[in-house]
């Protein structure tokens, strides 16, 4: 199970990227402060974001997923689980519009081929794009949905909690991280400290899904 702002976006978020398009860089970096620091719940920060993105459409979606920092070797790893009989999932509090995408296509490794998309993915529910209808806030994900959600997964694939491994990098990911056996802190801040099974700093998800095998 796999986190997407800061894990497999390295160094950003969905947020950020979708902002950079419409030119409002400023705007999203106060916005994602003032959540990490505790001064806006999800659906707070959630219900700003749709404000500043009034003028969003399809084509600024896909310019923000095709140009993010995307770590190298997404699709290779997630190729690489299936070959062993598992699955992969990506569970995020970002938007479903967004999200959602990793389902078709992992995104392409520079100079590579992108690959088979997730198994599933599960993102905040947000209203289609371009906005006709309001937020609701009960769409928006918590840190302790993605338990939720990780408990709907393992029934969908027959699996249990002792069966998982999850990647994170912050607070929105400390619940899943005690919720299963094994976690990979991917550059991850200090929310996650002494809360995960292994640790990784770096821009190749190969990497960060080496450690699992050698328990490094």
């Amino acid at each position: 199970m796999f986190d997407l702002d800061g894990t497999l976006i390295h160094g950003s978020s969905a947020a950020v990227e979708i902002s950079r398009q419409l030119g409002l860089d400023e705007e999203i970096h106060a916005l994602e402060l003032a959540f990490a620091a505790g001064g806006m719940t999800p659906p707070d920060f959630a219900s700003r974001a749709c404000a500043l993105w009034s003028e969003l459409t399809e084509e600024h979606v896909d310019a923000a997923f095709a140009g993010a920092p995307w770590l190298t070797g997404i699709g290779e790893v997630w190729e690489a689980i299936r070959e062993r009989g598992d699955h992969c999932a990506v569970i995020s509090l970002s938007p479903d519009f967004f999200v959602g995408r990793l389902l078709l296509a992992a995104p392409p490794s520079p100079g590579g081929r992108s690959g088979r998309g997730a198994d599933a993915t599960h993102g905040s529910r947000w209203p289609a794009v371009p906005f006709r209808e309001p937020l609701d806030p009960d769409g928006i994900l918590s840190a302790a949905a993605k338990v939720r959600i990780a408990d709907e997964l393992c029934a969908k694939f027959g699996v249990s909690r002792s069966d998982c491994v999850a990647y994170g990098d912050s607070m929105s990911d400390a619940e899943l991280f005690g919720a299963v056996p094994l976690s990979v802190a991917v550059n991850a801040d200090r929310h996650l400290e002494g809360l995960a099974s292994l640790d990784y700093r770096g821009s190749d998800l190969r990497e960060a899904y080496g450690l699992v095998g050698t328990g490094r």
